[in-house]
């Protein structure tokens, strides 16, 4: 008989996902490293992240779905209308959408909410007492608990025809699936929090979809490249 195949650990898969997401990531990262000094700089800028904050304090939950479903489901499909697909929409885009606009509305409600709680929580001030627990919580339980674990099920779901994965509950799930998207995730999302929580309360929902939509738009990228 032929020996058993060798399991990759969860971390060294999870390591592996990382390096993969290092140049989108590093965009991203960097880019919003450069939005904070931008919004510390010139007033302009300021004033205009300010308009949208208004502009999400008037909508409330409105624009948090809105928000979090254009960024995370509607450009990222449009990049791959017109860019990948040379304009040629396909039915395939259209349950695509069905699926992500929800999923990323609901998702942008969630990390509104969240984002509110910390707020009230911890303070809202760019001092390291303030946004260092903030990240922690941010990362260490809100994501393991409950963004990555929905989005791996959900996802999960969508990929294999709306029929829910197998084992979905179970450790062996948790260790294949789980775990190295949780470590890919934190390679990617940990700095870009930093630069979330370092923004006063209300700029900080426009400033996490501009990094969601860069995020997903870069990966889509340069995964078809790849």
């Amino acid at each position: 008989m032929p020996p058993a195949a060798v399991r990759e650990a969860p971390w060294k898969a999870g390591v592996r996902a990382a390096r993969a997401n290092l140049v989108p990531g590093l965009v991203v990262q960097l880019t919003m490293v450069g939005l904070l000094v931008s919004y510390d700089v010139y007033p302009t800028f300021r004033e205009a992240l300010g308009h949208l904050a208004e502009t999400k304090v008037r909508w409330g939950w409105i624009y948090s779905g809105l928000s979090g479903a254009v960024a995370g489901g509607v450009l990222p499909e449009l990049l791959r209308i017109f860019v990948f697909q040379k304009g040629r929409l396909r039915r395939s885009n259209l349950s695509e959408l069905g699926f992500a606009i929800p999923f990323w509305a609901v998702m942008g409600i969630a990390v509104d909410f969240f984002y509110r709680g910390q707020a009230l929580m911890f303070g809202d001030e760019a001092k390291p007492s303030v946004v260092i627990p903030q990240v922690l919580v941010d990362q260490f339980l809100f994501t393991p608990f409950y963004a990555n674990p929905v989005t791996v099920w959900l996802y999960g779901w969508k990929n294999r025809g709306y029929r829910w994965p197998e084992r979905a509950f179970t450790l062996g799930f948790f260790r294949e699936k789980m775990l190295p998207a949780l470590i890919a995730n934190w390679g990617v999302w940990i700095p870009i929090v930093c630069v979330i929580y370092t923004l006063p309360e209300p700029v900080q929902i426009p400033m996490f979809s501009l990094a969601l939509s860069m995020w997903v738009m870069l990966y889509s990228w340069i995964a078809r490249e790849g």
